[in-house]
């Protein structure tokens, strides 16, 4: 039988240390933890809808939004929680135009990525995302990279504010009828909005 040289041996031991260490690492990066959840609700006031090509704004008055988060831990990062209702009020545009916003492909997914235990932050993305807007002579609707493409929109959620922050992603209009111009097809735009969630015991956390 061959031997197996000292130098061999060592060199698989810290090979299989390395592989460990590093599957724990990922492990840990990759399980969540969810505390207070269940059914939640959120407002935000003043969010607002940018074309960045034209940079025309709709700006509404606030935004609600509901639905629900699991309880536990060793979760996945994917669908931490689901939005399944979402609503606008009092939104204006360019040139004091009115508009009402409607949600499409309801419901709407968060998605968790990494944890910063130092500001108890979640950072993450909202998938599922599609809109349409309508004013008079202007109406669009918002998508991802294409019209049947459901945008992924990037965010984070605040542990001690509890406060759920919106802003970039790949947001498009589509399907634009009039708007003078102020919003065109294939326009990018970012939707900025600060949810503040209640209750506010609802914690994300990665261990």
């Amino acid at each position: 039988m061959r031997q197996i040289s000292k130098a061999t041996v060592v060199a698989a031991a810290a090979f299989a240390a390395v592989v460990g260490f590093g599957t724990t690492q990922a492990s840990a990066a990759t399980t969540w933890t969810v505390s207070g959840g269940g059914s939640f609700t959120a407002k935000a006031t003043s969010p607002t809808l940018k074309d960045t090509t034209t940079g025309s704004t709709l700006t509404c008055t606030s935004s609600t939004a509901a639905g629900t988060a699991p309880n536990g831990t060793g979760l996945s990062g994917a669908a931490i929680a689901t939005i399944s209702s979402v609503s606008w009020t009092s939104c204006t545009g360019p040139l004091g135009i009115s508009f009402t916003v409607t949600p499409q492909n309801l419901p709407w997914t968060l998605n968790a990525s990494s944890y910063n235990a130092t500001t108890g932050t979640t950072t993450g993305t909202l998938t599922g995302v599609e809109a349409k807007i309508s004013g008079t002579l202007c109406s669009a609707s918002f998508a991802g990279t294409s019209s049947t493409t459901p945008a992924t929109l990037t965010g984070t959620y605040v542990n001690s504010t509890h406060t759920l922050t919106i802003s970039a992603g790949n947001l498009h209009a589509y399907g634009v009828s009039g708007c003078l111009g102020l919003i065109n097809n294939n326009d990018a735009a970012t939707y900025s909005a600060a949810y503040v969630v209640t209750p506010s015991t609802l914690k994300i956390s990665s261990p």
